[in-house]
Parts: C-alpha cells; structure tokens; sequence
C-alpha cells in the first residue's frame, strides 16, 4: 500500500513549479513508460500492477519499482482511467542546438497554450526527424502530464528547449534561414526545399508576436481550399503539413 507521502509527491508533479523544483514528471501507461524505460532518462521509480511487473522484468531489471493495487494506482494516477503503469522520471537539461552545425531542421514554437497542440507537435516532430523544438517561455509546460500524453512517448526522442525566441532568433540571424508560419506569406507547395532551417509557429490564438517578425527569412502560408470558411488552422495540423512538405 502506498504511503501518504508518495502519494502527495505523485500529486505534487501535477504543478509546474514542483516539477521544476523537484525536476522531476509523470509518464503513464504501458507504451509511453516503455519508451521512457529504453530512452537514455533516468528513471526514478515505476508504480506498476503485478502483471506489469512480471511481464517487464527484463525491461526494469535495475529500475526501482513498486507494486501497487488497482485501488492504488487509481490514486495516484492522472488519467480518467488508470493506466497499468506510472512511472516518475527525471527531467532532462539540453543545451540549446547550435544552429551553425544544424543539419536538420529546428521547430520554434511561439506561446503555444494548449498541452494537446504541444504534445501534438512533439510527436510530429519525432515522426519527421526532427531533434529539437525550441519553446517561447510562455509555452505551455512540455512535462505536463496532458502533453507527456498526447507525445505517445515521442517526448523520449526530442529534446524540447525552453529560451526567448527574440534571444534565439536573433543568435540565428544569417547562420540559418527562419520560416514564420503567417496568413500573407508565400504558399508552402512553392517553396524551394532547403537542408536546414528554422520553422516558426505562433500561438493557436494570436499567431507569431510581432517582436518576431524582424528575424522571419520568408513568411510562409497553408493554402485553402477556395470554398473555405475558416480563418486558420489549428496549430499542430499546420506544423505537421508544414513539416511534411518541408521535410518529405
């Protein structure tokens, strides 16, 4: 039975200034914990049902675990459900990518609010290759348990920089070319294909701030169907269509 204590400190990572304090998350359920399991993060300690256990011992062999009841895992876990798994992991600290040895593209995203859109983004990021996603200050937490979930454990492979996007930028300025995601820029498909750059996504409300604009190479634009009523497009669908015709 898990004591109050660990039951609190479980709690306590719901917070973002206790997740920064203690540097520490929550992953949960079988698929995502695995992932964590196999990345090069450190594990604190996995809260798992017996099953789980006895079915991973070659996975956890060396990682600090606890079996728990079902009555258990249903207090301490995020989910509506509870999952079969939690594990408490430790944050990890990046430097930021040196965008004159980049050789691959770099997402920078501007003020994104919703965990869901993050965590959206990350996996998006993880399916194109993409390494490294530097985030606004004012990005949403990419350790909160709603966009741990939403990565599907894609979290594990991209490292996720949090850094002034003015400060960043403007280090860039001439060594890589910066893409703005805007309304007046130029449509995606004619685009010349580069090996490298930076592409900038504003918030799903506001787009990119104006303090910004200044460091955008080439504003680019999705194009839509003629008969479209919609004012724009959520923000991971256009980082993914964005990504796609980039990248591929």
């Amino acid at each position: 039975m898990l004591n109050k204590n660990t039951i609190k400190h479980i709690h306590s990572l719901r917070q973002v200034k206790y997740r920064k304090k203690l540097n520490e998350f929550i992953a949960e359920g079988n698929t995502i914990v695995k992932d964590f399991i196999k990345s090069n993060l450190q594990i604190i300690k996995i809260f798992a049902n017996e099953d789980w256990i006895k079915n991973n011992k070659s996975l956890i062999r060396g990682v600090p675990f606890d079996i728990v009841s079902k009555n258990d895992m249903s207090r301490i876990t995020f989910l509506k459900n509870p999952s079969e798994v939690l594990a408490i992991i430790k944050k990890p600290e990046f430097s930021l990518p040196d965008v004159e040895d980049s050789q691959n593209y770099i997402l920078a995203l501007d003020k994104i609010k919703d965990p869901g859109n993050l965590g959206t983004i990350i996996r998006t990021a993880d399916w194109f290759g993409i390494k490294d996603i530097v985030c606004s200050k004012e990005t949403v937490d990419a350790f909160n348990p709603k966009v741990i979930q939403a990565t599907m454990g894609s979290i594990s492979r991209v490292k996720v920089h949090y850094y002034p996007l003015k400060e960043f930028l403007k280090e860039a300025n001439g060594k890589i070319k910066v893409f703005g995601a805007t309304l007046k820029g130029k449509p995606i498909q004619d685009i010349p294909k580069a090996e490298k750059g930076i592409l900038l996504i504003g918030s799903e409300a506001h787009g990119i701030s104006k303090e910004l604009y200044p460091y955008i190479n080439e504003e680019i634009f999705i194009p839509s169907a003629a008969n479209s009523k919609a004012e724009s497009l959520n923000a991971a669908v256009a980082t993914a269509l964005i990504c796609y015709s980039f990248i591929l």
